[in-house]
């Protein structure tokens, strides 16, 4: 039976819910899960919660030493975040005392571009060691920046495809919203990871974005609906995620309360993954009940259709090789693919409205030279994609982004390549 590779298994909460997912396939029975972490005590708490798991319907082995769990591997999955909640506390106070306000920050912006850069070490390393030792495994990448650490794998391993729950749950809610069972409507999708644009919404041809036009005053205190209701197409990520990917909004305060945007929102989230993390370890550790529940993610369901041949289609991050037409060859974009026993195949959709293309390349551009600065070792290039970035660019001088990035470059020191610790 296959076997699957799950890299960062200690984001156990993570792991359970997809472990949760791949054990409702009863044809996946008798695959192999091999876990990887480099925290012993985190890696001893997955594999635990795995067992519990997958009982016998799996083999299941934990590894600290990465080449050894990807052995013959069909399928990787990368869940890591290099540097852990520190780094991302750093993310959040060097850019807050200059004045940049920031909500999620895994994405573009000061915390996307940090996170990137002390993510491409491990993704080199994870690369060498698939080619290694599997080199036709699909790496299936949840780790974020989504669309960097694609762009950064893409020619480094044979199959990677990135993936991201936003355009189902925002689906989900957008069918909530109009009252429109989920199972009934069609849509299409595409543009760039967090920032894809719902370009169809329907039910049996009806569309259905005129019923988000009513009137509610507390719809229209959230980011995406304020985003449609200018730009004539639905975001497909949260409004805490949409507004820092735009200049319009971060820096003033009165914005900030009129579409009501937590700033700082993922330090608290992080928090309660840590707290949530601990309360499961000490569940297993005492004997107690886990409450497992399936994810509805894309990586079970692509393992399902490439093991059995089952059509799906889902939302993927690949590299633009004529998928959308008005958006820069070689970039990563986020668009439909079709999945059976031949693999993940993206649908090209064309050219987006030339509004939301313009945003999208704004985003890319970032994402570009955050990935040339780590390929070509150029510090500068750090600086000039935080210059071009649309939050940070609104909210600061070119002296405080320069001032700003020496301050982040310092504080995450060994974590970040070494050609760009200056």
């Amino acid at each position: 039976m296959k076997k699957i590779v799950f890299v960062g298994a200690g984001s156990v909460v993570f792991t359970q819910g997809l472990l949760a997912d791949l054990v409702a396939f009863p044809e996946l029975r008798g695959m192999r899960i091999a876990l990887h972490d480099i925290d012993p005590e985190r890696l001893e708490v997955a594999e635990a919660v795995a067992r519990r798991i997958t009982g016998d319907a799996a083999a299941v082995t934990a590894h600290l030493d990465r080449r050894a769990a990807l052995d013959g591997a069909d399928f990787v999955i990368n869940m890591v975040q290099v540097g852990g909640y520190d780094a991302t506390v750093t993310d959040f106070e060097i850019p807050a005392r200059y004045g940049l306000r920031q909500t999620i920050a895994d994405t573009i912006g000061a915390g996307g571009v940090f996170r990137a850069l002390r993510t491409f070490p491990l993704l080199d390393a994870l690369a060498a060691d698939i080619r290694a030792v599997c080199p036709d495994a699909l790496l299936l990448n949840y780790t974020n920046p989504m669309a960097m650490n694609v762009w950064y794998l893409s020619g480094k391993v044979k199959n990677v495809v990135g993936l991201c729950h936003s355009v189902y749950w925002t689906m989900r809610g957008l069918a909530d919203l109009v009252s429109v069972p989920y199972e009934e409507i069609s849509y299409v999708a595409a543009g760039v990871n967090h920032q894809a644009w719902v370009l169809r919404f329907e039910r049996d041809g009806e569309n259905l974005y005129p019923r988000l036009d009513a009137d509610d005053p507390e719809l229209r205190r959230r980011v995406r609906i304020d985003m449609y209701r200018r730009l004539g197409y639905y975001p497909t990520e949260t409004s805490e995620h949409s507004a820092e990917y735009v200049p319009w909004l971060m820096h003033h305060d009165g914005e900030l309360d009129r579409l009501r945007i937590p700033v700082g929102e993922y330090l608290r989230v992080s928090e309660e993954n840590v707290a949530e993390y601990k309360r499961t370890r000490d569940l297993v550790r005492g004997g107690g009940e886990l409450d497992i529940a399936g994810t509805d993610e894309y990586a079970p369901q692509i393992i399902h259709s490439i093991v059995t041949g089952t059509p799906r289609v889902v939302y993927g991050n690949v590299v633009n090789d004529g998928l959308i037409s008005n958006l820069p060859p070689g970039c990563v974009v986020e668009v439909p693919c079709a999945v059976d026993a031949t693999g993940v195949r993206p649908t090209a959709v064309g050219a987006l409205p030339p509004q939301c293309a313009a945003l999208n390349r704004a985003y890319v551009s970032v994402n570009e030279l955050t990935v040339r600065a780590a390929q070509e070792g150029d510090p500068r290039l750090v600086r000039h994609a935080l210059m071009v970035d649309p939050n940070t660019a609104a909210s600061l001088t070119l002296d405080a982004i320069w001032s700003m990035a020496d301050d982040l470059t310092r504080a995450h020191g060994d974590l970040l390549p070494e050609a760009l610790r200056a």
